[in-house]
């Protein structure tokens, strides 16, 4: 790649405000370059707002474009194939928002297009780049908690007002995300557990609809292997009283307890006696995930979340919703 690389991204929603977008203008060796989105006048305001050059009335034209290097894909998931499919033909590198796609063979057909031609493919789960689970993984590799046994997460949260209303969210739209607000938050863990401990090896869940609110599931439980033989567990219900949110991981010698989504202090306990580490987010969180694209593009350094990651996340989580 060149020294330069512009960046076109497909999609101006809420993630792309201040997660995402303002992090490939802030990086060194990339330049956010152009902007599409369906509606050309919400992404024209997009892109006056946030100093992008050039606005493409489709994503077709974005892709192709000689003033485009790479692509940004951030729409819903339904969408992710059809797009992948065309910057791959275009031969161009890539990053899609999480989930990869709604389906395992959805990700299984995007990550053939791109491996076949050895064009990079990034995905966001942004986590396995944020220094605070990066603290988290050095204390694991340490020892600080001895032989790791078992990790436990639960994350549950009421329904929403937009959930009893009834007024449609493609988040909760079955033939877009079958597991709900699972498929767009409980991937973000999922893949931070492979990233943790390694490759999952066994699977199984239970899913189904408690409130009957829309289509999708809204409670759903886990529990797995991994190749190392490491065990876990997991529950998620979107129509419980509060919020919470807590990963708990078991060793021989210790425990680590952190939040996912929520800053909250990662606290170590172990035989020395107890520590807690306040690790802050940086103020747009995929910071550390799109510098470490330009360092992968740039400089040939291996990136943590790539498209056999992430396809290994969606195989795990097809393994729960289809048990």
């Amino acid at each position: 790649m060149t020294k330069q690389i512009r960046w076109g991204m497909i999609g101006c929603g809420a993630v792309t405000e201040v997660k995402s977008g303002p992090a490939y203008k802030n990086t060194k060796g990339f330049v956010l370059q152009g902007v599409t989105r369906r509606d050309t006048a919400l992404a024209e305001d997009y892109a006056k707002r946030h100093n992008v050059p050039m606005v493409f009335k489709t994503a077709d034209e974005l892709i192709v474009s000689s003033d485009i290097d790479a692509v940004y894909i951030a729409t819903p998931p339904d969408s992710h194939m059809e797009l992948a499919l065309k910057v791959a033909a275009a031969g161009k590198p890539c990053c899609i928002e999480k989930p990869l796609a709604p389906t395992l063979a959805h990700s299984e057909v995007i990550l053939e297009a791109f491996s076949s031609k050895n064009i990079p493919l990034f995905v966001a789960y942004y986590r396995r780049s944020l220094p605070r689970f990066n603290k988290v993984k050095s204390l694991i590799d340490a020892g600080e908690i001895g032989q790791v046994r078992h990790i436990n997460w639960h994350l549950s949260k009421a329904s929403s007002e937009q959930d009893r209303s009834g007024v449609y969210n493609w988040r909760t739209d079955k033939t877009i995300a079958p597991g709900g607000y699972f498929d767009d938050l409980a991937s973000h863990g999922l893949d931070l557990f492979g990233y943790l401990f390694g490759d999952y090896e066994q699977v199984k869940g239970l899913a189904t609809n408690q409130q009957n609110l829309y289509g999708a599931f809204d409670a759903i439980t886990a529990c797995w292997q991994h190749k190392n033989g490491i065990t876990g567990s997991g529950s998620w219900n979107f129509g419980g009283f509060s919020r919470f949110d807590v990963v708990t991981v078991y060793g021989e010698k210790g425990e680590i307890s952190f939040s996912v989504f929520d800053e909250q202090a990662i606290t170590v306990i172990n035989e020395s006696g107890q520590q807690q580490l306040s690790i802050e987010n940086p103020p747009h969180v995929q910071q550390y995930h799109v510098q470490n694209m330009a360092s992968s593009l740039l400089e040939n350094i291996t990136h943590p979340s790539t498209g056999h990651s992430a396809t290994h996340t969606s195989w795990v989580m097809e393994q729960i919703l289809n048990n």
